[in-house]
Protein backbone atom coordinates (compact mmCIF):
# COMPACT_ATOMS: atom_id res chain seq x y z
CA UNK A 1 0.00 0.00 0.00
CA UNK A 2 1.26 3.54 -0.94
CA UNK A 3 0.12 6.69 0.45
CA UNK A 4 0.39 10.46 -0.69
CA UNK A 5 -0.82 12.93 1.55
CA UNK A 6 -1.80 16.70 -0.09
CA UNK A 7 -3.34 19.77 0.78
CA UNK A 8 -1.16 20.98 3.66
CA UNK A 9 0.18 25.13 2.86
CA UNK A 10 0.28 28.05 5.37
CA UNK A 11 -2.60 29.56 6.88
CA UNK A 12 -3.97 32.12 9.52
CA UNK A 13 -5.04 31.16 12.95
CA UNK A 14 -8.74 30.40 12.83
CA UNK A 15 -8.17 29.48 9.72
CA UNK A 16 -9.16 25.52 7.61
CA UNK A 17 -7.85 22.99 6.15
CA UNK A 18 -8.55 19.91 4.58
CA UNK A 19 -6.32 17.21 3.93
CA UNK A 20 -6.61 14.44 1.57
CA UNK A 21 -4.60 11.13 1.51
CA UNK A 22 -4.43 8.87 -1.53
CA UNK A 23 -3.80 5.21 -1.53
CA UNK A 24 -2.83 2.64 -3.66
CA UNK A 25 -1.90 -0.54 -3.68
CA UNK A 26 -4.12 -3.30 -1.76
CA UNK A 27 -6.49 -0.88 -0.25
CA UNK A 28 -8.82 -3.02 0.81
CA UNK A 29 -6.67 -4.73 2.76
CA UNK A 30 -6.90 -1.00 5.54
CA UNK A 31 -8.85 -2.00 7.90
CA UNK A 32 -7.38 1.47 10.06
CA UNK A 33 -6.32 4.87 8.81
CA UNK A 34 -4.99 7.36 10.77
CA UNK A 35 -3.29 10.93 10.58
CA UNK A 36 -0.46 11.66 12.88
CA UNK A 37 1.64 15.20 12.99
CA UNK A 38 5.37 15.99 13.92
CA UNK A 39 6.30 19.39 15.05
CA UNK A 40 9.81 20.10 15.34
CA UNK A 41 11.67 19.24 18.00
CA UNK A 42 8.75 17.02 18.89
CA UNK A 43 7.43 13.68 19.20
CA UNK A 44 5.19 12.50 16.75
CA UNK A 45 1.71 12.65 18.18
CA UNK A 46 -2.06 10.83 17.32
CA UNK A 47 -4.28 13.40 15.98
CA UNK A 48 -7.21 10.94 14.62
CA UNK A 49 -8.44 7.61 12.93
CA UNK A 50 -11.15 5.78 11.34
CA UNK A 51 -11.23 2.05 12.56
CA UNK A 52 -14.16 -0.04 10.65
CA UNK A 53 -16.34 3.03 10.67
CA UNK A 54 -15.41 4.24 14.08
CA UNK A 55 -13.61 7.42 14.90
CA UNK A 56 -11.17 8.59 17.34
CA UNK A 57 -8.93 12.16 18.07
CA UNK A 58 -6.73 13.26 20.11
CA UNK A 59 -8.46 15.79 22.83
CA UNK A 60 -6.38 18.78 21.43
CA UNK A 61 -8.33 18.69 18.02
CA UNK A 62 -11.50 17.02 19.36
CA UNK A 63 -14.47 19.30 17.88
CA UNK A 64 -11.89 21.66 15.33
CA UNK A 65 -10.96 18.15 13.24
CA UNK A 66 -12.80 15.72 11.34
CA UNK A 67 -11.44 12.21 9.57
CA UNK A 68 -13.65 10.41 6.83
CA UNK A 69 -12.46 7.65 4.40
CA UNK A 70 -14.19 6.87 0.79
CA UNK A 71 -13.54 3.10 0.27
CA UNK A 72 -14.70 3.62 -3.22
CA UNK A 73 -12.50 5.95 -4.09
CA UNK A 74 -9.55 4.89 -1.52
CA UNK A 75 -8.92 8.07 -0.32
CA UNK A 76 -9.29 9.36 3.39
CA UNK A 77 -9.49 13.42 4.57
CA UNK A 78 -8.85 15.02 7.56
CA UNK A 79 -10.67 18.63 7.85
CA UNK A 80 -9.58 20.94 10.18
CA UNK A 81 -10.87 24.06 11.23
CA UNK A 82 -10.27 26.45 13.62
CA UNK A 83 -7.02 26.31 13.30
CA UNK A 84 -4.46 27.35 16.05
CA UNK A 85 -0.13 28.22 15.64
CA UNK A 86 0.21 24.86 17.99
CA UNK A 87 -1.38 22.75 14.73
CA UNK A 88 1.53 23.39 13.07
CA UNK A 89 3.71 20.30 12.08
CA UNK A 90 4.31 18.03 9.38
CA UNK A 91 1.38 15.97 8.70
CA UNK A 92 1.43 11.82 8.00
CA UNK A 93 -1.11 9.81 6.61
CA UNK A 94 -0.84 6.28 8.06
CA UNK A 95 -3.29 2.87 7.27
CA UNK A 96 -3.07 -0.64 8.82
CA UNK A 97 -4.75 -4.17 7.66
CA UNK A 98 -5.31 -4.01 11.93
CA UNK A 99 -7.64 -2.40 14.07
CA UNK A 100 -5.00 -0.33 15.91
CA UNK A 101 -7.12 0.63 19.19
CA UNK A 102 -6.74 3.32 20.96
CA UNK A 103 -5.30 6.94 20.35
CA UNK A 104 -1.79 5.95 19.37
CA UNK A 105 0.76 7.08 16.48
CA UNK A 106 2.43 3.78 16.65
CA UNK A 107 1.80 0.27 15.47
CA UNK A 108 1.26 1.83 11.30
CA UNK A 109 2.09 -0.72 8.33
CA UNK A 110 2.21 2.05 6.24
CA UNK A 111 3.01 5.97 5.81
CA UNK A 112 2.79 8.55 3.56
CA UNK A 113 5.53 11.07 2.94
CA UNK A 114 4.04 14.00 5.21
CA UNK A 115 2.47 17.40 4.04
CA UNK A 116 3.44 20.56 5.69
CA UNK A 117 0.86 22.95 7.64
CA UNK A 118 2.06 26.07 9.06
CA UNK A 119 -0.74 28.16 11.03
CA UNK A 120 0.47 31.90 11.41
CA UNK A 121 -1.07 33.68 14.53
Amino acid sequence: VQLVESGGGLVQSGGSLILSCAASGRTFSIYTMGWVRQAPGNEREFVASWRGGVTSYADSVKGRFTISRDNAKSTGDLRMNSLKPEDTAVYYCAASPRNLGGSRWYGYDYWGQGTQVTVSS
